[in-house]
């Protein structure tokens, strides 16, 4: 990624806005193995207190690797109960990448936080709906296949 993807403004942009990056190489002890990292690039997304919401293995292009970021943002976010927060970064994942690989978990997740907002059961059967349409073949259209039920 320090050929292709680091490099690129948008991605530079984004993390140093974002995030606070650390770089660790595989074989750096004892973080390595802390974190289990066996290969590279391995990118994870930590909380203040360094707990663990969303992993990636392996290259990803600048248009995948900003919304892969903002789903581990998200998921950090949802993880903490800070619905609202996990919403903002969701939605700019749905408005600005929303043929990545991370929009299929963006539009579940989106789902859920409303849902939990909520309290509205519709929003996890919508979600499901727009799931079948734009992504029916993928891992999250099969999780939220019970949605279809409601």
């Amino acid at each position: 990624m320090d050929a292709v993807s680091y490099p690129e403004k948008s991605v530079t942009e984004f993390i140093t806005s974002s995030m606070i990056p650390l770089r660790v190489l595989y074989n750096a002890l004892p973080l390595a193995n802390d974190f289990n990292v066996k290969w590279t690039p391995t990118l994870i997304t930590l909380d203040s207190d360094g707990k663990e919401h969303h992993r990636t293995v392996g290259f990803l292009a600048p248009d995948e690797l900003i919304p892969s970021l903002l789903l581990g943002i998200a998921k950090t976010h949802f993880d903490l109960n800070e619905l609202n927060e996990a919403l903002t970064h969701l939605k700019r994942i749905l408005s600005y990448y929303p043929k990545s690989s991370a929009a299929p978990e963006a539009i579940y997740l989106n789902g859920v936080c409303l849902y939990k907002n909520m309290n509205d059961a519709k929003k996890l059967k919508e979600a499901y709906e727009r799931l079948q349409t734009e992504y029916p073949s993928s891992e999250w259209a099969k999780r939220a296949s019970p949605y279809g039920l409601l």
